[in-house]
């Protein structure tokens, strides 16, 4: 009798064996909700450029992270709008402003769920840069050192509020060394540092610039921001963190990564988190509106290819929809 001809659809007959067989499963404890905090009471300001997501006070805020935690879905990423800007960004370590005050009401409500903050000026500064400016020979440019001292303060700014994580997004060099230090000599060494290792200079952010309302008033972030075309680099950048401390360790935009989000899960014996960014939400948002694609397939098969290549975690304005799908 002859060898049987090799038939790799008969695994693929009903949806029980397909997902009997499937290599790669998504859970909605995969997710982090990402959340923009401002002040007020009942506020929920829809944000235009991504439906669905608002900008909300923190009463809101607390009821949002509540739905989430009730699908399974364990984290959220707060990102601050405050009442105030100045040049070096100091409502960021302001311990009445809208982030550390979502922080401690949502872990007063739900203390099992895991809540992270951003940790950047980009939100607080009022040209929009990720840290206070110099000028040296004719040319502005972030000061890197002296913002390190800047994101040690937000950082403990939220510890002391509660967070269970910091997650510096700046680009700074050094700046995971410096928030390790400054956490661990003001007792919080047990706070984890995820850290956006590799932020790249994307187009896929401009409408979380909206959101944030942290568009640079003139020039933009390629000066610190990765450049797109670089693989090694973000490599290096990851060892870098690693060797500073970072505990978990973040690729950002996703879907135009996937590459390096997988050479840096082979890379690394650490958790590995990828950003599906807001433009990348905007467009499937976008192209289900204008009745172009079926949104909820889209949705899961984007978050699935990023889990594929090797994600641990995503960051998602997608998590409360696919949780639900999920089911």
């Amino acid at each position: 009798m002859p060898f049987p001809e090799e038939r790799p659809r008969r695994l693929r007959r009903t949806a029980t064996l397909r997902s009997m067989v499937r290599e790669t499963q998504l859970s909605p404890t995969n997710f982090v909700l990402p959340l923009f905090v401002r002040a007020g009471k009942g506020e929920k300001r829809p944000i235009a450029t991504m439906p669905g997501v608002f900008q909300s006070s923190v009463d809101v805020i607390v009821a949002q992270a509540r739905e989430a935690w009730s699908l399974g879905v364990p984290s959220v990423l707060l990102f601050g709008i405050p009442e105030t800007k100045d040049a070096v960004g100091s409502s960021g370590w302001d311990p009445d402003g809208p982030v550390p005050r979502a922080v401690a009401a949502i872990k007063d409500a739900l203390p099992e769920l895991v809540v992270i903050t951003d940790v950047c000026m980009c939100e607080y500064t009022d040209h929009g840069h990720c840290g206070p400016l110099e000028t040296r020979h004719g040319r502005t440019d972030v000061n890197n050192d002296a913002t390190l001292d800047l994101l040690a303060k937000e950082a403990i700014c939220h510890a002391r509020a509660g967070a269970d994580i910091i997650a510096p997004s700046d680009m700074m060099d050094g700046r995971i060394g410096a928030i390790r230090g400054a956490l661990d000599d003001e007792g919080f060494g047990e706070i984890a540092i995820l850290s956006y290792a590799a932020k790249f200079a994307s187009a896929f952010y401009g409408p979380f610039r909206d959101a944030a309302e942290s568009t640079p008033k003139e020039g933009d972030r390629r000066g610190y921001q990765m450049d797109p075309g670089n693989r090694r680099e973000a490599l290096r950048e990851v060892r870098l963190d690693l060797d500073e401390g970072a505990d978990m360790i973040m690729v950002k935009p996703a879907l135009s990564y996937l590459d390096v989000i997988r050479e840096v899960r082979d890379l690394v014996d650490v958790p590995v988190a990828a950003y599906n960014v807001s433009g990348e939400y905007a467009m499937v948002k976008s192209a289900a509106a204008a009745g172009l694609i079926d949104e909820t397939r889209a949705m899961m098969e984007v978050l699935l290819s990023i889990k594929r290549a090797g994600a641990d975690l995503i960051l998602t304005y997608h998590a409360i929809d696919a949780a639900k799908a999920l089911g």
